[in-house]
């Protein structure tokens, strides 16, 4: 059943293929030949797994039913295992509410996708014999959320990279302790991009994935690249949809306007395409920080990284330059040719642009805008002062929020962290104090009397078993990784 086309040609593929083998034919992206209209009226009531096999169904997505069960299983471990995507109008405005993608492992938003993709990747790999090598690349969030899904999986070993310095010391904590015989976590000297650049110049590289299938291993990653990864995500877009009518007691068929943080673009991609199936979303908002290369290309139609260099801000997970995910919308919206030609451009002269009425498409689904890195602590002490504690990605949205400004409209905005990830930048910004991480957390709870989860409490306690720095060059990445294995 193949339901996947490249996103720079018309090679097809199954969905299973597309997991395993997430680099698709002339260096493009698995995308879905096409998305189905959806009544999704008449899924309102489901439970938030009936609701993951209807839209797996419609998706034509080739997974056996037993299989995607035992994926699913993995929301047990959520606070509220019916609800892993609870929303909350705390006091706010009437026509806001907050959708808590956070209540997972890693107290980030990557585990409603991981955490059943890691079962169901391994579950798949068992079934046809293969071993296979994960790559993943993280920003902060991305990593946790994949160790915690594939430790001590059959058939699986993971390389994790990130930016050594990058993340917060939750974040890196929650990737070096790791125990499980399986993963293998490396610091890189560089930023996300640079991480990000060395994976897929190995997963390009042929005689790397030669050398891979000399150890009886193949290529496969977890980052957004991989579909696996966003048909998980759509998921919880069309949830957050029925909550909030559901709670404001509104008619099904109003307009609801998502405000999602944003840097490589996979989250705003299933709302993205959740909407082209026919869930009654406005404009997706993107609320970017002072990397604000989404806000410009949505605003201009130009994506142009010449002369741009990262900004290190108190929002890291959101310190994207290069977002993959675009490319799968241009697919969407202009085909493979065009996707290819602007893609080519990318990569050849840094910098592409759309045509006027291309752009014109793009605004149809997107609207951007982004925040200065000096009033998303503005935001998080405002709302601290209501008792509401917003991690710094959080705040990005608010602040959106706040600018739009529409009381004829009805927004939710995406909480995509907790607060006790980030707690240096939140204590900062509520009291201008500085503390390390766990320090900051404690006064923070002292303030407001709201305990961090236990799982972040106990990150000291535990020994550091991965202390190795890198360079981002992808020769000594792989030289590592072909010792390990």
């Amino acid at each position: 059943m193949n339901a996947f086309t490249s996103s720079r040609d018309d090679t097809q593929a199954s969905f299973t293929h597309a997991i395993f083998h997430p680099n698709a034919s002339s260096s493009g992206l698995w995308c879905p030949k096409s998305l189905p209209q959806v009544n999704f009226q008449t899924l309102i009531n489901q439970s938030y797994t009936d609701l993951v096999h209807s839209i797996f169904n419609a998706l034509n997505l080739d997974i056996q039913r037993d299989i995607l069960d035992s994926a699913l299983s993995s929301y047990k471990d959520f606070d509220n295992s019916s609800n892993p995507a609870p929303i909350t109008t705390y006091n706010l405005a009437n026509n806001l509410a907050i959708l808590e993608l956070y209540h997972g492992s890693s107290r980030a938003f990557k585990d409603m996708a991981l955490a059943p993709f890691g079962t169901l990747f391994s579950t798949l790999a068992k079934q046809q014999n293969k071993k296979y090598l994960i790559l993943t690349a993280t920003s902060g969030d991305t990593g946790p959320a994949t160790l915690d899904s594939f430790a001590d999986k059959q058939n699986i070993s993971v390389i994790c990279l990130y930016p050594k310095g990058g993340t917060s010391d939750v974040q890196e904590l929650q990737m070096i302790t790791k125990e499980a015989k399986n993963l293998h976590i490396f610091g890189i000297n560089g930023n996300f991009d640079d991480a990000q650049s060395a994976l897929k110049n190995l997963i390009h590289n042929p005689d790397f994935q030669k050398e891979l299938e000399a150890q009886d291993f193949s290529l496969s990653v977890a980052n957004s690249i991989n579909f696996g990864r966003i048909a998980f995500q759509i998921i919880y877009h069309i949830w957050g949809y029925f909550c909030y009518i559901k709670a404001k007691n509104l008619e099904y068929g109003t307009p609801l306007y998502p405000i999602i943080p944003s840097g490589n673009f996979g989250n705003a991609l299933g709302a993205f395409y959740a909407k082209r199936m026919g869930l009654p979303l406005g404009k997706i908002i993107i609320a970017s920080n002072p990397n604000h290369i989404l806000t410009d290309f949505i605003s201009t139609g130009i994506y142009d990284l010449r002369g741009r260099k990262l900004i290190l801000t108190h929002s890291p997970a959101m310190d994207i330059l290069k977002s993959s995910n675009i490319e799968r919308v241009l697919f969407e919206l202009f085909g493979f040719k065009r996707t290819k030609e602007l893609m080519q451009n990318l990569d050849s002269t840094q910098v592409y642009s759309l045509a006027p009425n291309e752009l014109a498409k793009i605004n149809e689904y997107f609207q951007a805008l982004f925040c200065p890195d000096n009033v998303c602590l503005e935001i998080i002490k405002k709302y601290a002062q209501k008792s509401i504690l917003l991690d710094p990605h959080t705040a990005n949205a608010i602040y959106a929020y706040e600018e739009l400004q529409d009381s004829t409209k009805h927004f939710l905005a995406y909480s995509t962290a907790q607060w006790c990830k980030f707690a240096p930048t939140m204590l900062k910004a509520i009291t201008g104090e500085t503390a390390k991480d766990f320090e900051a957390i404690k006064k923070i709870e002292s303030i407001f009397k709201q305990k961090a989860p236990n799982s972040i409490h106990t990150l000291l306690s535990k020994s550091i078993k991965h202390n190795r720095i890198l360079s981002s060059n992808p020769n000594e990445i792989r030289s590592e990784i072909m010792k390990i294995l």
